[in-house]
């Protein structure tokens, strides 16, 4: 189950690879992602000493008048990953230069899991295409339904 997506990634960004990765999450911060109050406009991972973490990810409370007294609204929060695939991760990013973001939030297993991609910035040619492919494959789908 999807609990919150960033469209904006896959625009942005061309995908390479994607990862899977566990989220230390609070009580409350779990609740607020369940009850789709999580933002992942503008979030980015970085890797700080052999750690992954996510970088100002919004979670709204669900209930704002029982919250612990050390509450952040954009906490940074530590992505769950294996020592061996976070050495990788970081190798790509310092070699080739390129980007980790979240993609998703989404349920596994009664927990919550984040989906990574590791990617390159799109030039603003290469977003026309995908907006004109995008268009086309609208403009087919209509054809073929019977639409015009």
């Amino acid at each position: 189950m999807d609990y919150a997506f960033n469209r904006r990634v896959s625009f942005d960004y061309e995908t390479l690879e994607k990862i899977t990765a566990g989220l230390a999450l609070r009580g409350w911060e779990v609740k607020a992602i369940k009850s789709g109050r999580a933002n992942l406009n503008g979030v980015y991972a970085i890797v700080r000493g052999n750690e992954l973490y996510l970088i100002n990810l919004a979670l709204t409370p669900e209930q704002p008048n029982n919250l612990p007294a050390d509450y952040e609204a954009e906490r940074t929060i530590k992505l769950l990953l294996t020592k061996k695939e976070i050495a990788v991760l970081t190798g790509k990013i310092k070699e080739k230069g390129l980007n980790l973001m979240p993609l998703r939030l989404f349920g596994q297993k009664n927990k919550i899991k984040a989906e990574i991609i590791l990617g390159k910035s799109k030039k603003k040619a290469d977003k026309r295409e995908t907006i004109r492919k995008r268009d086309t494959e609208r403009e087919m789908a209509r054809v073929k339904k019977g639409r015009r």
